[in-house]
């Protein structure tokens, strides 16, 4: 086989270029700001990751084609738990060694759960995680921040909605694990302050349909209403045979169901399946933070618009805010952006975060599902 031989100069010239290619992408890796996050990308609860992150590259894609904070274009370093806490915890692990800026967009409390202690320890910044549990925000942790309510406050919500309705028999599905446990403490508190308990409880395993189980615990006892405290696939499943089983009443999931998911499962079976939501409706155009979400998700032209992928738009927001305020480009200067932030509104969503406050939102409403794959808030 025949090379071409370079001559001296064109070899000089050849040379001189690919030390200014090396030079040019050192300097842009430099300027790479690079965050990590371990979510759900496969598996039963793989809408989730995939929407959030979907949403929260939007909003980074449209900072960095402005220049990005202090010329430093935001990445997300994505890797794969599948909702498994053992592989979010390598993942941390793996990310972390990476020397990611901060670690964001988490999804669910078990794997936020053993991502949260690691974080803390090597003093990297754990923003917005996809959980309202209780467990990630007390005690209070300078590492963590949170945009969301808590489930605290969306089962609260919940069972104000049903006790107001006169819908006192109360039963409660829950995934057999933190995020679970989490729901249903929300739910048993909010009952309690008025004097009454859940009539029955029933599990499900985490990344599991079989819900044959749950079934036979709960219908027979005929409650008014299930409050669902699991993922999207097991929460269909359990709907679907509930009301084969003969069970008339109705079902109210806490936001991390994954609403346009849940729908997509349940298709015309989701008529009247009530779900708390945690951001405002990515269907409602009186809000200006939905406009600029849609209008941005239109033209990227690749980002599904719904619950979910806005919670990310939101959280990746959140995180440029506080990098905008950091005094600098630090692990401690975002920490302590974020912290600056105080009371604002990101286009009528109000958030407020402070040195002594990490969560930045209170705000719960309800939506229903139409059964024809829609949301109704």
């Amino acid at each position: 086989m025949h090379f071409p031989v370079l001559s001296r100069r064109r070899f000089t010239l050849a040379a001189g270029a690919a030390a200014v290619l090396g030079a040019s992408r050192a300097i842009a890796q430099e300027e790479r700001l690079v965050l990590g996050q371990s979510a759900a990308f496969s598996g039963a609860a793989a809408q989730l990751g995939i929407q959030f992150h979907a949403g929260a590259k939007l909003a980074f894609d449209q900072l960095n084609a402005q220049g990005g904070v202090g010329r430093r274009q935001i990445h997300i370093r994505q890797l794969d738990d599948g909702y498994e806490p053992d592989r979010c915890a390598e993942n941390t692990q793996k990310l972390i060694g990476e020397d990611v800026f901060a670690l964001f967009g988490y999804i669910g409390t078990p794997t936020s759960v053993v991502a949260l202690p690691v974080a803390t320890k090597e003093k990297v910044p754990f923003v917005a995680p996809f959980t309202g549990a209780m467990s990630l925000r007390q005690p209070f942790n300078r590492m963590a921040f949170h945009l969301r309510a808590s489930y605290n406050d969306e089962t609260a919500l919940i069972v104000k909605q049903l006790t107001n309705l006169g819908l006192k028999k109360i039963a409660v599905f829950y995934q057999n694990d933190v995020y679970g446990k989490a729901g249903l403490d929300g739910v048993t508190q909010a009952l309690a302050l008025q004097n009454l308990k859940p009539v029955v409880t029933a599990t499900v395993e985490r990344n599991s349909v079989d819900v044959a189980k749950a079934v036979a615990e709960i219908v027979p006892t005929a409650p008014d209403a299930v409050v669902q405290i699991s993922a999207y696939k097991s929460c269909a499943a359990f709907i679907r045979a509930a009301r084969k089983a003969g069970y008339g009443g109705t079902f109210y999931n806490v936001s991390f169901v994954g609403t346009q998911a849940l729908a997509d499962e349940l298709g015309k079976d989701g008529a009247g399946v009530v779900v708390s939501q945690v951001v405002p409706s990515p269907y409602n155009a009186a809000n200006a933070i939905t406009r600029e979400f849609v209008a941005a998700a239109k033209k990227a032209g690749d980002v599904q618009v719904n619950f979910s992928s806005m919670e990310g738009y939101l959280a990746a927001r959140m995180l440029a805010e506080g990098l905008k305020r950091a005094p600098k480009p630090s692990r401690d200067g975002l920490v302590a952006g974020l912290e600056s932030i105080g009371d604002i509104s990101l286009g009528g969503f109000a958030l407020s975060l402070s040195p002594s406050n990490h969560v930045a939102s209170k705000f719960v409403e309800l939506s229903m599902l139409t059964g024809d794959g829609r949301v109704r808030t």
